[in-house]
């Protein structure tokens, strides 16, 4: 499941996220939802989060 519907996304979740300074890479990093940052019901680039490890970036996909 992607994440560019906010109403997918949850605190708690576990979901993997592309960081700002990965987004030329790609490279994707796992953690739980603490924050939706995102206001927006939608964002095509993704539903920005903060992990609970504090890094911030925007959900790519939700780990089932």
């Amino acid at each position: 499941m992607n994440g560019t519907n906010r109403v997918n996304i949850k605190p708690g979740l576990s979901v993997l996220i592309v960081l700002k300074k990965d987004q030329r890479s790609g490279n994707l990093t796992k953690g739980i939802v603490k924050d939706i940052l995102t206001k927006f019901p939608h964002h095509s680039h993704g539903i920005k989060v903060r992990l609970e490890s504090g890094e911030v970036g925007r959900v790519k996909e939700i780990c089932v």
